[in-house]
């Protein structure tokens, strides 16, 4: 099992966790991130965009003038897609972009992502994440004591305080440790997790 040091609020190394090989020491799949992140980002949009073809634009059925002798290009629609106000050549209309990534495929991508964070020295374990009153200068305060300023705070439940706190902070995301995603783990530079958090992800995902 793979050791990391355990840290309280202040940044003093307080202690070591030990993490499961299973989870945070596997092959890195770097194939495997991408296919699940292209995938996260698809399954965002919306797919509601839509514009008007000639077909559909209002208007348009009669010929603008006659086809010969008036020294213009021949017509056929005032809604032809050359025309000001005309259709839109292959308009986009609503579609669906979701892909499907199977769960086993979304599983070692996680595990991957989460090693990745271990390999590259990325991961800060903690041994809580309390605070008292709701207060953004304390949430600062404990990042800069890692000298943090892109990161991923995993939390085991909903503590309210630290999600308040955070969330005006720019580049700071709060997340329960059961709803963890390969993007976001890879979006932000440090991995911040509480100890039991840490124990959350090894239950969960194991």
């Amino acid at each position: 099992m793979a050791k990391v040091a355990l840290y309280n609020m202040d940044g003093k190394e307080c202690g070591q966790i030990e993490l499961k090989d299973e989870i945070f020491n596997v092959e890195v799949n770097t194939v495997v991130m991408h296919e699940v992140v292209v995938a996260h980002l698809a399954n965002r949009r919306q797919g509601t965009q839509s514009a008007k073809t000639r077909a559909e634009v209002r208007g348009g059925g009669r010929k603008p003038y006659r086809q010969k002798g008036t020294g213009r290009a021949r017509q056929g629609s005032i809604r032809s897609p050359q025309w000001v106000g005309g259709g839109v050549v292959f308009a986009p209309k609503p579609r669906d972009y979701s892909k499907k990534v199977n769960k086993k495929v979304r599983r070692i991508a996680l595990k991957s992502a989460l090693t990745s964070r271990v390999q590259e020295d990325k991961l800060i374990v903690l041994e809580n994440l309390n605070l008292e009153e709701i207060k953004t200068k304390a949430m600062v305060g404990v990042l800069n004591n890692f000298n943090v300023e892109k990161a991923l705070v995993v939390l085991d439940g909903d503590n309210q305080n630290v999600v308040l706190s955070a969330r005006n902070i720019p580049n700071v995301k709060t997340v329960r440790a059961d709803m963890l995603n390969v993007y976001d783990i890879l979006k932000y530079e440090t991995f911040v997790a509480t100890k039991d958090a840490v124990a959350k992800i090894e239950e969960v995902y194991a």
